[in-house]
């Protein structure tokens, strides 16, 4: 695996896209309902608002672990006892693939997740 994405939580949306494309200069790739994403080397940053129904909303930084076959790695780790938040599920389909994903927490609770391009 990869890192394919890292997540930041902002406040305020309009303002956390200007500040990473117009103060920081990343290239900003595309905007989503309640996120914009940023080419960062080519490890993708997403910049976006609380998720609903996480502990109210909770700021969380996530990294994101690129992987080709999702349910496969996902399986791997569940036997490796890793409890899954969500299972693989598409969350985008975008112009040219589907983007899957899956949500875990490392032993300290802090959020992770498994991604997957489908072409």
């Amino acid at each position: 695996m990869t890192i394919g994405q890292i997540g930041l939580t902002v406040s305020d949306l309009a303002r956390g896209i200007a500040f990473y494309r117009d103060v920081v200069g990343l290239p900003l790739q595309f905007e989503a309902p309640n996120a914009g994403f940023f080419d960062c080397g080519g490890i993708r940053l997403m910049v976006g608002l609380p998720h609903r129904g996480r502990e109210g909303g909770r700021r969380d930084t996530i990294v994101y672990f690129k992987t080709a076959d999702i349910a496969a790695t996902a399986a791997v780790l569940k036997e490796h006892g890793i409890e899954f938040e969500t299972d693989p599920h598409l969350v985008a389909r975008m112009m040219d693939h589907e983007l899957w994903m899956a949500f875990f927490r490392d032993p300290d609770g802090n959020p992770l997740a498994l991604m997957s391009e489908k072409r």
